[in-house]
């Protein structure tokens, strides 16, 4: 064999190796460019159901300060959460666990009407958690108010899911225990003042909150995905 067609069949081979590697890399850059399109689908039904739930969100919190905010009940419905948000004097007096009368009388009265729109046909479905959280000043320990406020806000729960008490039917409290959670905060989530001290009296409350089904979730899944996007 000559040099001449040595030289020619090395460089038909190379060739083709070329051939090959650029096929190879088309197809990579094929592959690639369908999972971007999947990913993309994928992010943009994400975006619909997020808006879906921030639009539900929306929807529920305006019930909420429609039912609320024009009432004598002084309650604080937060714009952007929905958290229902009272001072705990209602409920107890200072340092203690036990309901005051005063307080029965107001979850007698805040409950069936804060359950009527969560649990209610139009908001049911969407509602995975309801949740008491308990609230103090930061007099004492963290250990001592977290108690506190684990008791305060447990308290709340057995008053209400408790038939003979009458807030709420057998239904009412067999559906509400299927989502009710309890929790105790102590100090950890101080309210201040415009001055940046803590507001002690402000700072000792009761708030319930409400999440909804799949929102942390999707929320979790889209930020995945733009990460994936950026990459």
């Amino acid at each position: 064999m000559s040099q001449q067609q040595k030289t020619l069949e090395e460089q038909e081979e190379e060739l083709i190796r070329q051939e090959t590697a650029i096929k190879m890399q088309s197809e990579e850059i094929a592959k690639q460019q369908k999972m971007m399109e999947e990913l993309r689908k994928t992010l943009a039904d994400q975006q619909i159901k997020l808006d879906n739930i921030i639009g539900v969100r929306g929807e529920l919190i305006e019930d909420l300060k429609e039912e609320f905010n024009k009432s004598s009940m002084n309650i604080k419905v937060d714009e952007q959460t929905g958290a229902i948000t009272f001072d705990s004097s209602i409920l107890y007096e200072y340092s203690k666990d036990e309901l005051r009368d005063t307080g029965k009388d107001f979850l007698g009265d805040f409950i069936p009407r804060y359950l009527r729109i969560l649990m209610g046909s139009r908001y049911r479905q969407y509602v995975a958690e309801i949740i008491i959280e308990g609230h103090t000043d930061d007099a004492g320990t963290y250990i001592y108010n977290l108690d506190l406020s684990q008791r305060r806000a447990l308290s709340v729960a057995e008053y209400i899911l408790d038939e003979k008490n009458r807030v709420l039917d057998k239904q009412q409290i067999e559906s509400l225990e299927d989502i009710l959670t309890v929790t105790g905060k102590s100090f950890s989530n101080p309210i201040y003042k415009a001055n940046g001290d803590i507001d002690q009296d402000a700072s000792r409350r009761v708030e319930f909150l409400f999440r909804l089904k799949d929102e942390e979730m999707i929320q979790e899944m889209m930020d995945i995905l733009s990460e994936e996007m950026e990459r």
